[in-house]
């Protein structure tokens, strides 16, 4: 059951926590943001800038300290998972301002690169509660994952995903697309562990992945529970079989097992590359995942009601493109 609402505030507190490295043109952006807010009747909001010690956690909270009941975020994926860690289990909601290519926030909330969306989102007054994922006392929103999906983010530099975009990715793919597969124990709420030969397992709170490319057809963001993608294709072939049959949207994708649980542990028998919403972290041979039911309040998209949050994406451009129209208070199911 999806339970939505709409902000009762007219007006509420907001502040900007934002990455300059990511942005080319503070004075735009600035402007742009105070403009919006202001044609809504909205109060001024107030700054943070991430720091390279600290991409963006204590801005946030200091944010939430300060009254803001709304907190744009305006950066890559570290920057909006450090946000996320701050802002789970409090009344205060998210918005994303996406900035650069690798926002997978974004990504799943089908708003690009787009600033005028992500504000017409927040200003709009759509909210969902979402569940949050839990990794060695870190947060993540979307996704964690071992192995081959933590490479190729790796492997990916930032100066090809400036020029090129998300397919930058792909290139960043291809160059472990022949690694040796991890063999790795999985135990998923307690049960009895199974093996595998994986070449990448992810553990996901939605489903889609950069490019827009959908890899959980049932993962919902607020079921208290995380779906598990168990990758294990082992030749070129298959992985082309397996990429193909993603871009069809077919029923049955080869290599590849899916699991849904609340608590799920992945050994692996060598140290691996890790990695929470985009966002790379310490390499272990271990990831061990819980969830948060419902714990953070993300702006979203009106209607704000179905499982792919990227669908309600069409109504927040259309916001973008006009006055945001008012809403009243709503639950729907």
């Amino acid at each position: 059951m999806t339970m939505t609402t709409t902000r009762t505030s007219p007006a509420p507190r907001s502040a900007v926590v934002v990455n300059p490295a990511k942005i080319d043109d503070m004075d735009e952006l600035r402007g742009t943001v105070d403009r919006t807010l202001a044609e809504a009747g909205w109060p001024a909001a107030q700054w943070f800038e991430t720091t390279e010690d600290d991409p963006g956690l204590g801005q946030a909270r200091a944010a939430v300290e300060s009254g803001a009941q709304v907190v744009f975020v305006c950066g890559g994926d570290g920057t909006v998972m450090s946000a996320v860690s701050a802002l789970t289990g409090t009344d205060v909601s998210l918005a994303v301002l996406p900035a650069g290519t690798g926002n997978l926030l974004a990504a799943n909330l089908g708003l690009s690169t787009d600033l005028a969306t992500g504000l017409a989102v927040a200003v709009g007054g759509g909210l969902r509660h979402i569940d949050v994922g839990t990794v060695d006392g870190r947060h993540f929103a979307v996704m964690a994952g071992m192995g081959f999906d933590a490479d190729m983010l790796d492997a990916t530099s930032d100066c090809a995903k400036k020029h090129i975009g998300w397919p930058a990715y792909v290139l960043g793919a291809m160059k472990h697309l022949k690694d040796r597969p991890m063999r790795v124990i999985l135990r998923i709420d307690g049960g009895a562990p199974m093996r595998r030969r994986a070449r990448s397992v992810l553990i996901a709170n939605v489903g889609r992945l950069q490019g827009g490319l959908r890899l959980l057809n049932e993962a919902q963001p607020d079921d208290g529970v995380l779906d598990i993608a168990v990758l294990t294709p082992n030749t070129l072939g298959t992985w082309i079989a397996l990429g193909w049959a993603l871009i069809r949207r077919s029923e049955r994708v080869p290599a590849l097992e899916v699991f849904r649980g609340s608590r799920i542990e992945v050994i692996s028998n060598r140290p691996q590359p890790r990695q929470l919403d985009g966002d790379l972290i310490r390499s272990s041979d271990r990831l061990a995942v819980g969830v948060l039911p419902r714990a953070l309040w993300l702006c979203v998209p009106e209607p704000a009601c179905h499982p792919d949050l990227s669908v309600d994406a069409d109504a927040a451009t259309e916001h973008a493109n006009g006055p945001p129209a008012s809403a009243e208070s709503r639950r729907s199911a």
